[in-house]
């Protein structure tokens, strides 16, 4: 205010402030009653009649040391927690790390409609074109050209068919193509990419679908540091005897915590949240092979099943689109964003000749998530996890010595390609070679 003082600015309750002159008189009322008064003068040397320059109230210095004493109980109390969380191995973003640590200490209500007010006041853009086009993937090692590779040999999985748009009009120019991006040291194509803009109204955006051959890789559930945490055979993060051979690597399903996945957790023998029937399940098979199905009606526990890993119900099912996905309750699709947001969203499912796909992006609603799914050729698929946060799906080219080089599988993915050579705090998948 430019060293004036608006005595209308400064009112606060139980308080009153009038001008009298070139001073001030404040006074403290209990009902109609004065209890207190002076008149304060608030000019200094040099200020013209009527200006005014800011006292904090005598009542300023009691309130502020109780508010500061009362922070300083709050943070010496979680202080080190927080603190730990936010230097714990990984490559979550300082944002993702607080909402967790809120998520895990009675605060999850907030975080949920934190989340809600950002995602509904912040829509994605409506119409445009993807910024420069349709990505060409990576250049495969020894092939010399970006995506193409050597001469596939005709074995493994029927290639998959070119997706048609989702958007209106024409394709963009390499829209729906398939690349080869992982090949076997015999030239064979172990994972193919492609993008496609999700829908007619989000076409500046593209989703990325990989489809994996299960002849060429095999899968490994993979523990968090956090989700499920304890102690595993299995590492949190890829190791270095691993550098060699990982093909690919994603991002699991909701939080155990709280139930949020509506599902369990099985894996190395052990069982971390009691498995529901009818819930959507990964089944990944000791052979590292997947399946996808409402457990305990089309996936079963037997001696084959390596781990299970379940979230919220089936998205497709026969080929055929879950119908609740326009109306289901958060029962269904989660309660933070429910299934209309569009946001960042990610899915699993099996095409009928057995090939698995993978499906991360932006801008998806539930509905458009599961239409890229049946697109792809997948007969049974879930949804896997949801927010920018989390989506994490990678392709990998290895290097005869060292780290592989990870790649985004679409434009704008938030974590980092390299984030599986850190500690995961979620679990995670990873698709390897086989030998």
């Amino acid at each position: 205010m430019s060293g004036q003082l608006d005595a209308a600015m400064v009112r606060l309750p139980g308080m009153g402030w009038q001008p009298d002159g070139d001073a001030v008189r404040w006074h403290v009322r209990q009902g109609d009653l004065v209890t207190d008064e002076a008149t304060v003068d608030f000019r200094a040397p040099g200020d013209e009649p009527g200006q005014f320059r800011r006292r904090h109230h005598p009542l300023a210095k009691p309130v502020r040391r109780v508010f500061l004493l009362a922070m300083a109980v709050f943070l010496a109390a979680v202080g080190g927690s927080i603190v730990s969380s936010l230097t714990a191995p990984g490559t979550d973003s300082a944002a993702a790390r607080i909402a967790e640590w809120a998520r895990d200490h009675g605060m999850g209500d907030l975080v949920t409609y934190l989340e809600k007010q950002q995602y509904e006041h912040n829509p994605p853009r409506i119409g445009g074109k993807p910024a420069g086009g349709i990505p060409e993937a990576g250049a495969v090692p020894g092939s010399g050209a970006p995506g193409k590779g050597k001469p596939v040999v005709p074995a493994g999985k029927p290639a998959p068919a070119t997706m048609a748009p989702l958007a209106s009009g024409t394709a963009l120019s390499g829209e729906g193509r398939w690349q080869t991006v992982v090949m076997t040291p015999k030239g064979e194509a172990a994972v193919r990419f492609t993008a496609i803009r999700p829908d007619a109204l989000h076409t500046s955006f593209l989703a990325g679908v990989m489809w994996l051959d299960p002849t060429f890789v095999r899968g490994q559930l993979r523990p968090g540091t956090t989700d499920p945490g304890g102690s595993w055979q299995a590492s949190p993060s890829l190791t270095s005897a691993e550098y060699k051979n990982v093909a690919a690597a994603f991002n699991a399903g909701f939080r155990l915590t709280k139930n949020a996945s509506h599902g369990g957790y099985y894996s190395e023998g052990r069982t971390v949240a009691p498995l529901v029937d009818g819930a959507a399940s990964l089944v990944l098979h000791t052979d590292g092979t997947a399946a996808v199905g409402s457990w305990d009606n089309e996936v079963h526990m037997d001696s084959t099943v390596a781990s299970v890993r379940q979230n919220l119900v089936m998205l497709v099912d026969g080929g055929k689109l879950n119908q609740t996905c326009q109306t289901g309750s958060s029962a269904l699709w989660g309660f933070t964003i429910g299934n209309a947001a569009y946001i960042d969203r990610s899915a699993f499912g099996i095409t009928a000749t057995g090939a698995e796909v993978y499906v991360g992006g932006p801008a998806l609603s539930v509905c458009t998530l599961g239409r890229i799914l049946q697109d792809a050729g997948v007969v049974r698929g879930m949804e896997l996890d949801i927010n920018p946060d989390w989506i994490t799906g990678v392709y990998y080219h290895t290097a005869q010595n060292g780290q592989p080089t990870g790649f985004r599988l679409y434009p704008g993915q938030k974590p980092s390609p390299s984030h599986y050579l850190s500690p995961s705090s979620r679990d995670w998948y990873a698709w390897f070679l086989r030998s």
